[in-house]
């Protein structure tokens, strides 16, 4: 029986740990804000920020919320990105994509100030991650899945790692990441031939590739670390991730429900990114 890596616990370590920091932060007269931006209101985003902002309120960060209709412009989303780029009081910005099919989203993550960029939607920010410079912030998704193996005591150091997904929202920086704690990384995805194979090999097997349950039984080794990043909705209605947890819990070391795994920690990385971004803009 495979242990549960639940995200909770590691929420709950890193939000003790940002208070404080915020408090400081506050003693310096700095109050750490988030600009939280969405165009229309799919559930999706809807729940996401309330999370975000539950968890901004537990640390100690100011949220402001720019809401605009489905129905907006390109350029009425534009003068809100330079509103929150101007705007020195506000330490980190996060944008909800996909943005409505009228606006040029590559054109607004560029516009955006890198130095706000908690969310690693810039090309600045997803340089840093790919170069190992520092520079910027991963993704916190990515980041999140980083989280985990750190606090349940993974050492990556010369293990095989498996990432099954190659976004730029989890996959490919997570790969970098993993490169960055020396791991022997394998990016795989949808079309990878004798995908199970490569499944079976990995020692960390990560699956973000945004397809309820596509890594089976075949897919799973005995003792295998197993993150699922997925959040897929299944025929019966039920919330799911990208592997079939039945297997993973009886085959795998240890994996990360959904919910209440990888998920429960993206909201608390985005609060250590808006925290260090308020200590970098002092």
């Amino acid at each position: 029986m495979a242990e549960y890596w639940k995200g909770a616990p590691v929420a709950q370590a890193m939000t003790e740990r940002l208070a404080v920091r915020a408090d400081q932060l506050k003693g310096l007269g700095i109050v750490p804000t988030l600009a939280i931006v969405r165009v229309g209101e799919r559930p999706e985003d809807l729940s996401y920020e309330r999370g975000a902002v539950k968890r901004c309120e537990k640390v100690g960060i100011r949220v402001k919320q720019f809401t605009l209709p489905k129905e907006s412009s390109h350029g009425d989303l534009l003068a809100v990105i330079q509103q929150i780029n101007a705007d020195r009081e506000i330490h980190g910005c996060l944008l909800f994509r996909p943005l409505p099919p009228q606006m040029d989203e590559a054109a607004i993550c560029a516009a955006l100030d890198p130095a706000k960029d908690v969310d690693g939607i810039t090309a600045g920010s997803l340089a840093g991650v790919f170069t190992g410079s520092g520079v910027g912030y991963p993704p916190c998704t990515a980041q999140a899945c980083m989280e985990i193996l750190d606090y349940y005591g993974c050492d990556l150091a010369g293990k095989r790692a498996v990432v099954v997904g190659r976004s730029l929202v989890v996959g490919k920086p997570l790969a970098m990441l993993l490169l960055g704690k020396n791991a022997t990384v394998t990016l795989c995805h949808t079309r990878t031939a004798d995908l199970a194979s490569e499944c079976r090999r990995a020692e960390v097997l990560i699956a973000a590739a945004g397809h309820a349950k596509m890594i089976g039984r075949d897919h799973l080794a005995p003792g295998q670390l197993v993150l699922d990043v997925g959040i897929n909705v299944d025929q019966e209605g039920n919330l799911v991730g990208d592997v079939d947890f039945a297997a993973a819990e009886e085959l795998a070391a240890a994996v990360t429900p959904v919910p209440g795994g990888v998920g429960a920690v993206t909201t608390s990385v985005l609060a250590d990114h808006v925290i260090q971004a308020a200590y970098d803009m002092r």
